[in-house]
């Protein structure tokens, strides 16, 4: 066992199929859960056929042409163009704020350019210029009447915190539009694999010298990994070091899943619910990713997930990090522990504590690959 990959995501599936195909060297890659794929992972609902995330909705999205380029040696994806809807006060508003919320929200009929002279008044009259957490940053960006409707109670179901206590490092930008596009991205490549999730995932790790093993946690083969072995860990790597500088904070989700007998559900892919009242912070029906396939939308029944944002603790899954000053501390300890310990990489979004979308994820992995990996092939290991 010269290669061990802990985790079959994104992140560790690159990897996988980087050393297997460009190295030519025997890779095993292990996995806690039944199935490959991490977060990623899709399958098809017994009783309606419709394919479901089984993780919550994961569209892909790039303008990175190298990490379009390579996915697309292992699927064809759809043209699938993901739009969100959120919910408040009872009424639908579009996101990312656009014309239509603007409009909608104050009973305007703006042009593209009343609304930019508008919604600049608006910023001005509480733009912090330095702002120490969210809530300064999100009012300087869509000013306070958007964010107290639209931000601040998703996201203090989101983290359980208030707005205030957390950095305004997690955000980077909130992005609204003067115009009336209502696609939830930019970037230039969009889509989801048409054959799924777990078909992507099938063919990058199809090389015949990946070994992969299901229902394997790396505790339980420790004691078997040669100590000449690299060892390339997408987990939580306080786990990883048995929490000896204290835990790591993460956030988990906890779904619901729902099958109900009407043909459509509530008319989009994901549903944002910005109101307290509401428990869950989002509802996806999954039969929206793929209109291509006639055969649900035919059927009188669809499927939903309501995704509820949960407390964190051992045992459970770690969905994404919070990123605070006092995490990010901790993450740096463990890093320094990981670049101590000969032949021991941490990547992925648990392994590297980021919150990465998933072409973020791919480049990092081939980027890692080429020049922490690959190099190893003219100096014979």
């Amino acid at each position: 066992m010269q290669y061990l990959i802990v985790g079959t995501g994104i992140w560790g599936a690159v990897m996988a199929e980087r050393i297997a195909s460009v190295m030519k060297q025997p890779v095993t890659i292990i996995e806690r859960r039944d199935h490959i794929g991490g977060n990623c992972h899709s399958s098809l609902d017994e009783e309606t056929g419709i394919e479901c995330h089984r993780y919550g909705s994961h569209i892909f999205h790039t303008s990175l042409p190298q990490v379009w380029e390579y996915l697309s040696r292992f699927c064809e994806f759809t043209s699938y163009r993901h739009k969100v809807l959120i919910t408040h006060g009872g009424k639908v508003y579009a996101m990312p704020i656009n014309l239509f919320t603007i409009n909608a929200f104050y009973g305007k009929n703006f042009t593209p350019s009343e609304a930019e002279a508008f919604l600049a008044a608006e910023i001005a009259r509480d733009r912090v210029e330095q702002p120490a957490n969210i809530e300064e940053k999100a009012v300087s960006l869509i000013g306070r009447p958007l964010y107290d409707a639209f931000i601040k109670n998703y996201t203090r179901k989101q983290w359980e915190r208030d707005p205030k206590e957390l950095p305004a490092s997690i955000i980077n930008r909130l992005p609204f539009r003067t115009c009336y596009d209502m696609d939830y991205f930019n970037d230039t490549w969009q889509g989801v694999p048409r054959d799924g999730y777990f078909s992507l995932f099938k063919n990058m790790l199809t090389p015949p010298n990946i070994t992969v093993r299901l229902g394997c946690d790396y505790a339980s083969i420790r004691s078997e990994i040669p100590s000449d072995a690299t060892v390339i860990y997408t987990g939580m790597p306080d786990e990883l070091f048995d929490y000896k500088y204290g835990e790591l904070e993460w956030r988990s989700l906890r779904f619901e899943w729902e099958t109900h007998d009407v043909r459509d559900f509530q008319g989009t892919t994901v549903m944002n619910y910005a109101d307290p009242d509401a428990p869950w912070t989002r509802i996806h029906e999954f039969k929206h990713y793929h209109p291509e396939r006639t055969a649900p939308f035919n059927l009188g029944k669809t499927v939903i997930c309501r995704e509820y944002p949960a407390t964190w603790s051992r045992g459970e899954e770690a969905y994404y990090p919070v990123n605070d000053e006092r995490n990010t501390a901790l993450y740096a300890r463990y890093a320094e522990e990981a670049a101590k310990t000969p032949g021991l990489i941490l990547g992925g979004r648990l392994g590297a504590y980021r919150y990465w979308d998933m072409d973020k994820a791919v480049a990092n992995a081939l980027h890692v690959f080429e020049t922490r990996i690959r190099p190893r092939m003219g100096a014979g290991i």
